[in-house]
């Protein structure tokens, strides 16, 4: 019996059929590196059958599954947002992992993931989720233009006043005030509350308790850092005024449109390959604190899978984070590994040695918190991201956007909160 057998048993003779949702929210070969490992996988086990459908975007997938599920037909197993816990626990569609703990072996597989990622991932002593595409957003510089800028090009910012105080310094401005650079770019499209987060953590407050069924979005220390970020736009003229796309950050990066960028470490790979210049990576700035969230997503398992299924299913989640495995995922996406047994692999060491940047986001989860997840978490994240959005484009000023979001989300949450 292998190791990635024992935590289901021994697999049938016949064979099972899996579908398998996953997501790619990230530029690189991550469709093609997730396909590639399943293939591998059903090779060494030719009882599996895996039908790996790629869903779209995390809000695309996991609307597909929900839907899936109601009408009888959920995948075996999918990979979704951790902060899609709350949701699918709500739905009553998952099972937790612990189900499938049995032996000594067993256990010390689930104790293997980094602590910072296993917050998104339990919740009531229960382990839901299994850290896979896991991230956190990191600073990228383009050190070429910080050169040009007469900065130090090893040099990032260290703080938020720094940030600042570079990216005036990087900021190009014709004479009539036409910019073709800008100093820095915080994306406040598609996952707006989550860059905020970095901006939060680092002012040391949270968002949410991690019962998720309270938020803490009228904090004086949320709505300083709200502040803060409209301030790079409205007075310190360092950011493109209004809503910053993400989706457009990276290649406004590449084009020299910005010359720091705060995205996703999942987009590390993309960079490296597209980048025309020498970059930097680096930990985002500290103000109070260092900090950042952590992101991506999880597997998760769900209900009206038969035995076979299940048992397949979790030998295929232990053997595809399984080092080797999760190494290859790594060097293709930039995706934090998310067990330390990774890192200590031949693989990565020679990887992270030729390519250094790969550590930024793993040595960030020692001040990593678990990202903004609560019950009915996407009602709870629009309303947080329409706040800050009325903010950034100056139709609310942030404390009012913030204390107005509180409220409506109060009056969600409430109901989970009887009891306690």
């Amino acid at each position: 019996m292998t190791a990635a057998m024992a935590i289901a048993g021994t697999l049938p003779a016949k064979a099972t059929d899996l579908q398998f949702y996953f997501p790619v929210a990230v530029g690189g070969g991550a469709a093609e590196t997730i396909e590639s490992l399943t293939k591998e996988y059903m090779e060494l086990n030719p009882g599996v059958n895996i039908d790996a459908v790629y869903a779209g975007s995390y809000q695309d997938t996991i609307t597909k599954v929900i839907t899936a599920s109601r009408g009888g037909n959920a995948p075996q197993l999918s990979v979704a947002l951790s902060v899609d816990m709350f949701t699918l626990i709500d739905e009553d569609l998952i099972l937790p992992f612990d189900d499938f703990i049995k032996t000594e072996e067993d256990q010390a597989w689930l104790d293997s993931f980094y602590p910072a990622f296993m917050e998104n991932s339990q919740t009531g002593g229960k382990t839901y989720g299994i850290p896979f595409q896991r991230s956190t957003p990191v600073l990228y510089w383009n050190k070429e233009a910080f050169a040009a800028a007469g900065l130090d090009p090893n040099t990032p910012p260290a703080n938020w006043t720094e940030m600042v105080e570079m990216g005036k310094a990087l900021t190009k401005r014709d004479a009539n005030g036409n910019v073709s650079q800008w100093g820095v770019r915080i994306p406040t499209s598609g996952f707006p509350y989550w860059l905020f987060q970095g901006l939060t953590t680092q002012n040391d407050v949270i968002l949410a308790n991690s019962d998720g069924n309270q938020t803490n979005f009228d904090d004086p220390k949320v709505v300083e850092a709200l502040e803060y970020l409209v301030s790079l736009s409205e007075e310190h003229g360092v950011m493109e005024p209004g809503i910053v796309e993400w989706g457009a950050t990276p290649k406004a990066f590449f084009e020299g449109q910005t010359a720091m960028m705060w995205t996703t470490t999942g987009n590390l790979t993309n960079v490296r390959k597209n980048a025309p210049f020498d970059f930097g990576v680096a930990m985002l700035p500290a103000n109070k604190r260092r900090g950042a969230p952590t992101g991506g997503g999880n597997f998760y398992l769900f209900k009206g899978t038969s035995d076979e299924q299940l048992s397949a299913s979790v030998d295929f989640i232990k053997w595809i984070t399984e080092p080797e495995q999760s190494a290859k995922w790594t060097m293709a996406t930039g995706y934090v590994a998310p067990r330390p047994a990774t890192w200590d692999t031949d693989t990565m060491k020679a990887y992270a040695k030729d390519f250094p940047p790969v550590l930024v986001a793993r040595d960030q989860l020692e001040f990593a918190v678990a990202e903004l997840s609560t019950y009915q978490n996407q009602r709870i994240t629009r309303i947080f991201n329409d706040a800050l959005a009325a903010a950034i484009t100056g139709q609310k000023d942030p404390a009012t956007a913030l204390q107005e979001a509180q409220a409506q989300a109060d009056a969600i949450l409430k109901p989970y909160r009887v009891g306690q």
